[in-house]
């Protein structure tokens, strides 16, 4: 019996990358799958890819930064499967590179909008229906939601942010049966961080940040996000969790 059996879950970000796993993996678990991102293509391919394996899935497209997005992405989860259980708020962008006096306002505000408030409309609309069912929430943070890179200002602010939400959260609705904690993940090899790991010098350069000795996979993060959302973390919330292959050990 898989860890999710019987439940139905959400995972925002799902066209690849860590939201493609953790949909994956949270199928072969037993649960229903909603599965939703912005771009319609790679999100439908994630539901086709969980029904090749024999799980249930469906695709909702959404704009996290948009609140009537949000709502209507649990909306048609419900309407779906007729609850809700567990969510993972995966969605997020990686923004531009640049210092503080030379970050752009459109770039600040994307970022912003997509990876703080966008965790913030999720969980605004999934709480309702997770109280139904004493769900779980786990939210997409980063190594870089506990320290500073330098030429990021964006995202790490944002990822600071989703960790005080994740906390605020959780205090405000663990005593009703809501568990919400955070995952971070260090550098993963993902399609966001592609553009950089091209180049073999400054992939080097990344790796050696990690005492583990690599990158990690998009699949290390998603197990933990498995376990999160499942009964075994029952005693579990208001949390952080690295995955950083000892990142920030240093």
């Amino acid at each position: 019996m898989g860890l999710l059996e019987g439940k139905t879950a959400l995972v925002t970000g799902a066209g690849s990358g860590i939201g493609r796993a953790a949909a994956l993996l949270f199928a072969r678990e037993g649960a229903k799958l909603v599965v939703s991102n912005r771009t319609e293509k790679t999100g439908e391919e994630t539901a086709r890819l969980i029904r090749l394996e024999g799980g249930t899935a469906r695709f909702v497209r959404a704009d996290v930064s948009q609140p009537a997005d949000c709502e209507n992405l649990v909306k048609k989860t419900v309407e779906a499967y007729g609850r809700l259980d567990a969510a993972f708020n995966n969605a997020g962008i990686g923004g531009e590179l640049n210092p503080l006096a030379d970050y752009s306002l459109e770039g600040w505000r994307e970022i912003l909008a997509v990876n703080l408030s966008g965790i913030f409309y999720c969980m605004k609309y999934e709480i309702p229906e997770l109280l139904k069912t004493r769900g779980a929430i786990v939210n997409m943070s980063s190594i870089l939601g506990q320290v500073g890179f330098g030429a990021a200002p964006g995202y790490v602010a944002a990822k600071h942010g989703v960790l005080g939400l994740t906390r605020e959260a959780a205090l405000a609705y663990s005593a009703s049966g809501v568990r919400v904690n955070a995952v971070g993940p260090a550098f993963i090899e993902t399609a966001m961080i592609a553009p950089v790991t091209a180049d073999p010098a400054a992939k080097a350069a990344l790796v050696e940040r990690h005492p583990i000795g690599r990158l990690g996979r998009a699949e290390e993060v998603a197990e933990l996000a498995l376990w999160l959302c499942s009964p075994k973390a029952s005693f579990v919330t208001g949390s952080y969790y690295p995955v950083d292959g000892g990142y920030l050990a240093r």
